[in-house]
């Protein structure tokens, strides 16, 4: 038992390379290892959601794929991977009393307000009935638009749709370094604040040797759920109690701090990308007061330069500067007639409002 846990509700994000070995194959020492911890840390009263890779992994010794394009070759190894990966995680968590559920998800389950709310739904009351889920990208369906960037992404996505007190995302690197991880001269750096943005320049675009994620990603997901409330853990899944140290408090690993909390509403816009539905462009003034953090901001006509597109009353936006950069997305208060009738007015009703606007 853990006697005072950091955490009372956390997603823990296990990457591809952390539970295979060099060969590809599951490593299901350093599974049952993990599953050790998250039981004890269960155990300690927290709600845990996992979210797994590691179905491809499971799927290399079951399955020599005949000639296929590569989307299809990783569909065919994660179909018939993906039930040994549970099977072992629901065995290890058996050994600990604890029941397991799986979970299958694709990007359009988090575009779609109705499936987003029912995937929520779902998730409550599974922890509810005290069962751990066990998240994994539906590889078998997930091809071009419809997959996520990694299930880093994915876990973020969870992780902020269900409110979670912290994201801990498991790698086989030991965090985010000052430098190249293979110098010896560069450290990890224990504590990026939410309104730091330099350290991507530090950052290496390495992707893992099996997945399909890198540090930059990683990074960029704990940068936006620092600024929705959510603290984030990135930290080496395969050294010895990396779980139990970060929920007692101990210093372990990249931890993304933050200092503000976001409503539901706004969590989900802040994941709406894909789905919008028209954008604004705003001036210069408008731009640097928005990516202000000093002061709460809602988007106001007055700053707007020009619409682009149809959208209603509703609908999500994106948020551009006047060179058409994306800064920001949000819900519309009302529909492009009335913002194209208000553009550059003062003393008129905000387009996009502090609550439903999400600045990058």
């Amino acid at each position: 038992m853990i006697a005072q846990p950091a955490y009372k509700k956390i997603v823990i994000k296990i990457g591809t390379n952390v539970i295979t070995r060099d060969n590809g194959l599951l490593d299901t020492d350093v599974m049952a290892h993990l599953v050790e911890q998250i039981g004890t840390i269960k155990k300690s009263g927290a709600d845990v959601i996992m979210v797994s890779s590691g179905a491809i992994g499971a799927g290399r010794p079951l399955l020599k794929p005949k000639k296929a394009a590569a989307v299809i070759h990783q569909q065919l190894l994660a179909a018939v991977g993906q039930i040994p990966l549970m099977d072992t995680y629901t065995k290890l968590f058996r050994s600990h009393d604890l029941t397991v559920a799986q979970v299958l998800a694709v990007k359009e389950d988090f575009r779609d307000r109705t499936h987003y709310l029912n995937m929520q739904n779902c998730f409550e009351a599974l922890l509810h009935n005290a069962v751990i889920p066990i998240v994994n990208e539906n590889d078998v369906i997930a091809i071009s638009e419809l997959m996520f960037t990694d299930n880093d992404e994915l876990a973020g996505l969870i992780a902020a749709m269900m409110n979670v007190d912290a994201l801990i995302i498991l790698s086989n690197i030991d965090g985010v370094f000052d430098g190249d991880p293979h110098d010896s001269a560069s450290r990890v750096i224990p504590e990026i604040d939410a309104k730091r943005t330099d350290f991507e320049s530090i950052i290496s675009p390495r992707k893992s040797s099996f997945g399909r994620g890198g540090m930059l990603t990683k990074s960029r997901i704990a940068r936006k759920l620092s600024t929705l409330g959510i603290v984030t853990h990135i930290a080496n899944g395969k050294d010895q109690n990396t779980l139990r140290d970060i929920f007692a408090g101990k210093p372990v690993g990249t931890r993304f701090v933050t200092n503000k909390h976001a409503s539901g509403m706004k969590r989900w816009i802040a994941h709406a990308e894909g789905n919008e539905k028209g954008s604004v462009l705003v001036n210069t003034c408008a731009a640097e007061l928005l990516r202000s953090q000093e002061k709460i901001m809602s988007l106001l006509p007055v700053g707007c330069i020009k619409i682009e597109g149809e959208f209603a009353k509703g609908d999500v936006i994106k948020i551009c500067d006047e060179k058409g950069t994306q800064i920001g997305i949000g819900m519309a208060q009302y529909d492009s007639g009335r913002a194209r009738e208000y553009l550059g007015q003062k003393g008129k009703k905000e387009l996009v409002h502090y609550d439903y606007l999400f600045i990058k």
